[in-house]
């Protein structure tokens, strides 16, 4: 796994680069702010970048954005001492794949950049439940805020009868916190076929990433039991 690492604490940086580098990790590059991140997720292409918010010249939000819309592929992770829900919900709307914070133990740290790197969006505990409520509030609004002067023009929430059989299992099992790869070997199908389907969900629910798709597996009953990390 190749990291970039994003921050404009150097101290911060030679910790996080040394922490890595003991878990086998490779730091392909290290930036100390959003413009410099943009320019070197270019020219290195790194697995994963790990992205502080408050920097100078330009923030980890606004330098998500670039580098997403230049590479929609790309997993960017937020590691962050913010714990405000507009930089959480933010960064996801920019593209984050990921919301972790900087109080992270090292072995977290961790599993949550081979989460990111497989596929599966990773989260500081209580944030992704955060998301869940803030995804229901904006899918089911007061009928005052939902009504318009012509009643024929309301918009519905995303459906699962939207989804054919086949694809509501494999939204469950992602859900559930498997990758791509876990999904296609309990479905007998190929990780290719898996992330086609994907696609095809994200479509169909009209939803822009995967962390939205998760929350409406939620918002449907389809998420696993267990708390997540």
């Amino acid at each position: 796994m190749k990291v970039l690492l994003v921050d404009d604490n150097r101290l911060m940086l030679e910790g996080l680069h040394n922490l890595l580098d003991a878990h086998h990790i490779e730091v392909t590059g290290t930036a100390h702010d959003g413009l410099a991140a943009v320019e070197m997720a270019r020219e290195l292409e790194p697995d994963v970048i790990l992205m502080d918010i408050r920097m100078p010249r330009c923030d980890g939000l606004t330098a998500t954005r670039l580098i997403k819309a230049e590479n929609p592929e790309a997993k960017i992770v937020i590691l962050t001492t913010s714990t405000d829900d507009d930089d959480l919900f933010e960064a996801v709307k920019s593209g984050a794949c990921g919301y972790l914070l900087k109080s992270i133990d090292t072995d977290d740290l961790v599993e949550a950049l081979d989460q990111a790197q497989q596929g599966t969006p990773p989260f500081s505990p209580g944030l992704a439940a955060k998301l869940l409520d803030e995804f229901k509030r904006v899918s089911n609004p007061d009928s005052e805020t939902v009504a318009s002067k012509n009643p024929s023009e309301k918009t519905e929430a995303p459906s699962g009868k939207n989804l054919n059989p086949r694809q509501i299992e494999v939204l469950r099992l992602i859900a559930e916190g498997l990758s791509y790869k876990e999904v296609g070997a309990r479905l007998f199908l190929s990780e290719r076929t898996i992330k086609y389907h994907m696609a095809e969900i994200m479509d169909r629910l009209h939803f822009e990433n995967r962390t939205q798709v998760l929350a409406f597996a939620g918002r449907m009953g389809l998420t696993s039991s267990k708390p997540s990390k």
